[in-house]
């Protein structure tokens, strides 16, 4: 008995065209026989495939299918291959580029073995010619190490590429503001030359990000540490702080403490929308390593007045 062609697809017979012509990409790239190169099944299970979505995406064969099941063909459907008819590609191919899918060749056996599958859906009317099919070459990829800044606020970097004949190029790399450790940019039509009939492949550009000294980055926030005198956190006051977008003016409150962290909203990371994550300085306080005599005895008479126990609710 024969296979329903809306199993195959796995869509249900009130499906829309949109969906039939969704189920039938991700199959055909699931079990074409270049991605399969050890599947036996895979070259039968892409034709079904292919069968059952040129009756499928057709709607005068889609009603006859459905009106008289899988003889529908001795009732005058026809499910030869579209493009006899129409005398150009096959429909269900013409916004699918098959190079892109299956990479340069696929397997060993490169896209000859999908010529051949085209040719046996042709049938005899061109058995002569073979379909031209648009291979791409390969992609490249390659790191590139930034610095901090230029991840943070974007810009241009320069990458050398040795190409074949040992021939060395110079690419010049847009940097996204915001982009992070490990992201990838690709540039278009830089990867493999380009062979015979076909198109370049794309350069991948792996991005490394440069520790910086003092900012730490987390997501789209960042950290900075800020060194601050004993008198500056004890009676509060005013200091520049450098941000991504400038230096800027920062209150110390009175009384603070090291450890504290103070919010600069939207003096972070950007991110694609515009948006803009949060800096956090935290305050560090300084104390010189050698004080004089005087001073010694100022912080000695300090703490005789016992205004705090910072060490009061440390338990194990």
């Amino acid at each position: 008995m024969a296979q329903d062609y809306y199993q195959i697809l796995g869509v249900p017979r009130t499906a829309a065209q949109a969906e039939i012509q969704k189920a039938y990409r991700k199959l055909a790239r699931k079990f074409h026989p270049d991605m399969n190169p050890d599947d036996k099944t895979a070259k039968d299970k892409f034709k079904r495939v292919q069968e059952a979505y040129d009756v499928l995406s057709d709607p005068q064969k889609r009603e006859m299918y459905d009106r008289y099941g899988s003889a529908f063909e001795s009732a005058g459907g026809g499910a030869g291959p579209r493009w006899q008819s129409y005398g150009g590609g096959p429909e269900g191919f013409q916004d699918i580029d098959f190079s892109q899918m299956f990479g340069q060749g696929g397997a060993a056996g490169g896209f000859g073995g999908f010529e051949e599958i085209l040719q046996q859906f042709a049938g005899g009317g061109r058995r002569g010619r073979r379909p031209s099919v648009r291979t791409r070459s390969a992609d490249l990829e390659h790191e590139l190490h930034i610095p901090f800044n230029t991840a943070i606020n974007g810009g241009q970097a320069q990458l050398s590429i040795q190409r074949p004949g040992g021939k060395v190029e110079a690419i010049t790399v847009k940097i996204p503001a915001g982009i992070e450790d490990g992201g990838k940019l690709r540039v278009r039509g830089q990867g493999e030359p380009a062979r015979s009939g076909g198109t370049p492949g794309d350069l991948i550009v792996v991005i490394r990000v440069a520790a910086h000294p003092y900012f730490r980055r987390h997501g789209r926030d960042l950290e900075l540490s800020v060194p601050v005198t004993l008198a500056e956190a004890a009676l509060g006051a005013k200091i520049d702080v450098p941000t991504p977008q400038g230096e800027i003016s920062l209150k110390i409150p009175p009384g603070t403490s090291s450890g504290k962290r103070l919010r600069l909203k939207g003096l972070g990371a950007p991110a694609a929308d515009g948006s803009r994550g949060d800096l956090y300085a935290e305050v560090k306080i300084v104390i010189p390593e050698s004080l004089d005599e005087e001073s010694l005895e100022l912080v000695r008479r300090f703490d005789k007045r016992r205004l705090l126990r910072p060490r009061a609710d440390l338990k194990w």
